[in-house]
């Protein structure tokens, strides 16, 4: 049998930049670590040209379509409109969750919800027994969010020291506190509702959602569903990256193929190509060839949802291009000793930082206890440790956080006095001190009670992974440098 060595691909440019570049977005910590370098990007910038960050963020950028126009300054435009994609993905895990994943049986699903509404309501009351009615009562919502690609990050960074079960409980949970964190978004930091727009927003939702049943699944018909749901929801009054939210609910999660019906399709149209390669008639051959091909094509493609290939697609653009554009643009804030101590000793600091830290570990904790005495199912592999690590790491509410600070205090010209009577800092700025602070701390502190809880039963075990799992452990396939490929054996009609 003849052989041949696919061609190499590539030179230094490749081996020095490309592949390295690929391994590391590969990485589960490498969003975390893009996110923590815009924030330090920010912090400098603003403390040493702090004149042209503000200046900068406050230009204003004009969208005219004739019917409608958008005037909005920089800053807006990343919080209100690029901020979808990543609502977008939030959407989307939370239906794929419910859909395939722990969301989908209650017994299940009820540990981390439970966690989840803990880890929401008691961060919540802390903020609010020391701010309730004062100019900070309005930033209630910010120590309820938990930044999951940040906490994941840190989790990554443990390794194999914590059991597999223990990842999949801090991402449902994150998922459940994303649900409410939406909820309070839509709800509370919404003001002067239009209701003949949320009449065109929800016809719109309506028309994304009947598409996909009458046969039409490009992403462009998601894609342009999305932008009509966005410009209907920023004109009702309801803050409008929650139309990203609603078309990751939105778009279907089934694909056009099942798995029973898939292999049979594509067997047949492989039957199809063989067939075609072994006509003596080329022009005939050819065209039967790429007939062939494109059905396979056709055929693996609608094998997997739209939901999947959206997620796949805007995920990486979320994490490494939206959020570190949000901290880029959010995160910039001076500071100095006299403003670092103004803000810690705040009202509005304090409520933050306890509720981050002390309120997530608590509100999760004891959440976690009550709904497995009820009857929820804790992972034997899961230890309270594993437990209260992962409530620390939900403290880290670093994007969802600021966020929230940003609709709580926006415009407000008044400043908030600190409790000791030092110099009165901004409440937003207060706020991601604050939060800087707690999630500094929550991320140090997960990292160090998972790294003493261990991993608890036999790491050897792998019946009981899930199938993403397995196959990250599983050995790597070669590349194509690595791989030498053999051509298929001719058939008896081509010798």
């Amino acid at each position: 049998m003849n052989r041949f060595r696919a061609p190499r691909r590539g030179g230094p440019l490749r081996r020095l930049v490309v592949e390295p570049t690929r391994r590391f977005l590969q990485v589960e910590a490498s969003g975390g670590i893009v996110l923590v370098a815009a924030s330090v990007i920010a912090l400098i910038w603003s403390n040493f040209a702090h004149d042209s960050y503000e200046s900068f963020w406050a230009t204003y950028v004009k969208l005219d379509f004739a019917i409608i126009e958008f005037s909005l300054d920089l800053g807006h435009w990343v919080n209100d409109g690029l901020m979808v994609f990543f609502f977008f993905v939030v959407g989307a895990e939370i239906k794929r969750e419910a859909v395939h994943g722990e969301l989908r049986e209650i017994r299940q699903a009820l540990l981390p919800i439970a966690a989840a509404i803990g880890g929401m309501a008691l961060p919540a009351l802390i903020y609010a027994a020391f701010n309730a009615g004062g100019e900070g009562s309005s930033g209630w919502g910010i120590p309820v969010a938990t930044d999951i690609a940040f906490a994941l990050g840190v989790l990554a960074l443990v390794g194999r020291n914590v059991p597999v079960q223990l990842k999949i409980f801090l991402l449902t949970l994150a998922v459940a506190d994303d649900i409410g964190g939406i909820l309070i978004i839509a709800v509370f930091y919404s003001e002067d509702i239009a209701i003949e727009w949320i009449g065109a927003a929800a016809a719109a939702a309506a028309f994304v959602w009947l598409l996909p049943r009458l046969g039409f699944r490009h992403i462009m018909i998601h894609t342009a569903g999305g932008m009509i749901l966005w410009v209907t929801f920023f004109q009702s009054g309801i803050h409008p990256t929650i139309a990203g939210v609603l078309l990751g609910l939105i778009v279907p999660a089934e694909s056009l193929y099942d798995s029973a019906h898939m292999p049979r399709r594509i067997d047949y149209f492989l039957q199809r190509l063989r067939h075609a390669l072994a006509d003596k008639d080329r022009a005939t051959g050819e065209h039967d060839a790429q007939e062939a091909l494109r059905s396979i094509e056709h055929v693996a493609y609608e094998g997997r949802s739209p939901l999947e290939r959206l997620e796949e697609s805007m995920a990486p653009v979320s994490a490494f291009l939206v959020v570190p554009i949000f901290a880029l643009a959010n995160a910039g804030v001076q500071i100095t000793g006299e403003r670092l101590g103004d803000s810690l000793t705040s009202s509005i600091g304090i409520g933050i930082i306890l509720g981050l830290l002390a309120g997530k570990m608590a509100g999760i904790t004891g959440m976690s206890w009550i709904a497995i005495r009820l009857g929820a199912i804790k992972p034997p592999e899961l230890g309270w440790a594993h437990i209260v690590g992962a409530a620390l790491l939900a403290g880290i509410g670093f994007t969802v956080a600021i966020f929230i600070a940003d609709l709580s205090f926006e415009g407000g010209s008044q400043l908030t006095a600190p409790l000791a009577g030092q110099t009165a800092t901004h409440p937003t700025e207060q706020a991601k001190m604050a939060i800087f602070v707690a999630t500094i701390a929550a991320a140090v502190l997960g990292y160090a009670v998972l790294r003493l809880a261990g991993r608890r039963g036999d790491p050897g075990r792998r019946d009981d992974l899930p199938a993403d799992a397995v196959r990250a452990t599983a050995p790597a396939l070669p590349t194509a440098e690595e791989d030498e490929i053999a051509p298929p054996a001719r058939t008896e009609s081509e010798n």
